[in-house]
This record gives structure tokens, C-alpha cells and sequence, in this order.
């Protein structure tokens, strides 16, 4: 039988050791967990619901233009930008713009950063409306 003060103890000693940190999501997983239902797995979007990843002006084209879209939404796409923090939209939108054929430089957390504070100018004819 374990007395309140040996519990008491056993606590103290589990709050004391150190607490691995958490691996970082990698891309497919942030796309997995965010992107996948509506954009599909493949990236290849539903027609005239989801638009297409895949071969998309919009994700092979200006990094900013791309970051501030899935930051604050367009059409039925919700806003990311107090859902993921800087490296992890970095890490999913490198993830977009290296998959499916996709050929684009990678993102980095500044230039989202910089997309969050920079004023949002949604690129015309970039999505079609969700």
C-alpha cells in the first residue's frame, strides 16, 4: 500500500524529469491534417468545389501571394493564421509547392512572417470559390 507521502514523492520525481519536445510535423502530415479533406490527398482538388494544388498558378507561383491566401482564407477556405504558427505554415507550403509535380522554390518562416503582416490583396482569378 503506497502512503500519501511516498505518492506525494513519486509525483514530485516524475515532475522533475525532463520532458522530450515534441517532433515537428513534417509537411505531408500538416497537409494531412489541414489541406487533404477538401484539396485531396493528391492535390488534386474537387472541381468546381476545391481548386487543384496540382500544377496551380497560384502554389508555383509568388510565395507571399500563396502564404497570404491560406493565411486568411478565400471564398469557403478558412483562415490558418492563428491555427499554424510561421514555421509550420513554412513547413506546409514548401510541402504544396514540392508535391504532385509541383516544381517551386521552398517557403521559409520569414517570408510568412512577412506575408502575416504585409496587408492582404487576395491575386485575382488565383482559386476559384470554394
Amino acid at each position: 500500500m503506497t502512503t500519501p507521502r511516498a505518492a506525494l514523492l513519486a509525483l514530485a520525481l516524475l515532475a522533475a524529469q525532463p520532458v522530450a519536445a515534441a517532433e515537428p510535423l513534417t509537411g505531408q502530415a500538416l497537409f494531412g491534417d489541414n489541406c487533404a479533406s477538401c484539396h485531396m490527398r493528391t492535390g488534386v482538388g474537387v472541381p468546381g468545389a476545391f481548386p487543384a494544388l496540382k500544377a496551380s498558378r497560384l502554389v508555383n507561383g509568388d510565395a507571399k501571394a500563396l502564404s497570404q491566401t491560406v493565411l486568411n482564407g478565400r471564398g469557403g477556405m478558412p483562415a490558418f493564421n492563428t491555427a499554424l504558427s510561421d514555421a509550420d505554415m513554412a513547413t506546409l507550403l514548401t510541402f504544396i509547392r514540392a508535391s504532385w509535380g509541383n516544381k517551386a522554390a521552398p517557403v521559409t518562416p520569414a517570408q510568412v512572417a512577412a506575408a502575416r503582416k504585409a496587408p492582404y490583396r487576395p491575386a485575382a482569378g488565383a482559386m476559384q470559390a470554394h
